[in-house]
């Protein structure tokens, strides 16, 4: 049902137009209120008689079991609804390359203000958009919702800082905008990483969830521990997939679970077919300091285009380093993520991707085909 406001806390993958339950709460009370303001915002939809509305619509209002929400009405009649012949129902939905540069406006707004959490509806009026279609546009384009992206924010910031060196552990969480350790661990579940030593001991201690989709580059696995993204990797089949987490990870407990990594999945999907601007949710992987100081310039790297391990090398003040960076390429764990298929040789001959040549050439396409 893209486009629908559902009635859940939880995200759902594939569903664009998803909006929590608190907004779709919210937009109940407009509807009861038969407030004219929000007509250009979201329409409502009644289950019972097949017709969707306008809030301000002056028919009867229904029973609020029947009432389904959506943020255009090209979404409320892909779900088979009709528009109302008494309201006229209209709402235009922004043209993309006005709602990009508004979702990038209020990502730098939220990026911006790491200390405090802005609400939705601030950030949607400096924006110049509706809460409705900002947390639809963020979901299209960034394929997380703004409170995602908000907190996320907010750990790479505590990252930054700890490995910076600069102040405590305290003070990184108080300027990060949390009120305690507590309140940290509350909202984040401790997203802060495996140690290396635990990634050296094979996961020992852990317990990791995975599941397997489907991708455009074919079987897909994605794992996370409680504390992230712990692993993503290309496979010819769901078997072959397993096998090689168990591979890297055999003294953790493993556990499938398809139905709670939804949200991981849905933002591991989008970084190979949009242009996401913001940083990368929490992932669960700790490395050496060179590793990550090439992981860093991998991401640096502009979609669809590549650069040479020698090139790399420079960038990153290791001239001399072309083996080290490639291998630290293939000590990647998180595929796509970290972008190493953009690492060629030097002549730009597309080599040494663990999960085939192929597979790195097709992911080149498919980003140019996206910018």
């Amino acid at each position: 049902m893209t486009g629908a406001i559902v009635h859940s806390d939880t995200a759902i993958p594939g569903n664009l137009g998803m909006i929590f339950d608190k907004d779709s709460n919210a937009a109940w009370q407009r509807v009861l209120a038969r407030d004219s303001r929000a007509d250009h915002e979201f329409v409502y939809a009644v289950e019972s008689t097949g017709v969707y509305c306008k809030p301000s619509c002056a028919s009867r209002r229904p029973s609020r079991t029947n009432v389904r929400f959506f943020v255009t009405c090209a979404d409320a009649e892909a779900a088979g609804f009709r528009a109302c012949l008494r309201c006229r129902p209209s709402l235009k939905v922004p043209a993309e390359d006005t709602l990009s540069d508004a979702v990038a406006r209020a990502a730098a707004l939220l990026r911006s203000h790491h200390d405090r959490h802005p609400s939705l509806e601030e950030v949607a009026r400096t924006v110049g958009l509706s809460r409705f279609a900002l947390s639809r546009g963020f979901q299209r384009i960034l394929g997380v919702t703004p409170g995602e992206f908000a907190r996320a924010q907010r750990l790479e910031y505590i990252r930054q800082k700890l490995s910076e060196g600069s102040g405590s552990v305290t003070e990184a969480i108080y300027s990060a905008g949390f009120g305690s350790s507590s309140r940290l661990y509350e909202s984040t579940a401790g997203t802060l990483g495996m140690k290396p030593s635990t990634m050296k001991a094979g996961g020992a201690g852990e317990t990791i969830h995975w599941t397997t989709t489907d991708s455009p580059l074919g079987c897909m696995l994605v794992a996370s521990t409680e504390r992230g993204l712990c692993s993503v990797l290309f496979a010819d089949s769901d078997r072959e997939a397993e096998r090689e987490l168990r591979e890297r990870f055999e003294r953790a407990t493993l556990l499938r679970e398809d139905a709670g990594l939804g949200e991981s999945v849905r933002y591991v999907l989008s970084q190979m077919t949009e242009n996401p601007s913001a940083a990368s949710l929490p992932f669960d992987v700790r490395a050496t300091s060179f590793q990550q100081r090439v992981w860093q310039a991998l991401r640096a790297i502009p979609r669809g285009e590549t650069r040479s391990y020698g090139e790399i090398a420079e960038s990153i003040g290791a001239p001399k380093a072309v083996r080290a960076v490639g291998a630290a390429c293939g000590a990647n764990h998180l595929a796509v993520v970290v972008p190493c298929h953009r690492a060629v040789a030097a002549d730009g001959r597309l080599t040494g991707y663990r999960w085939g040549i192929e597979r790195k050439r097709r992911l080149l396409e498919m980003e140019r085909g996206s910018r």
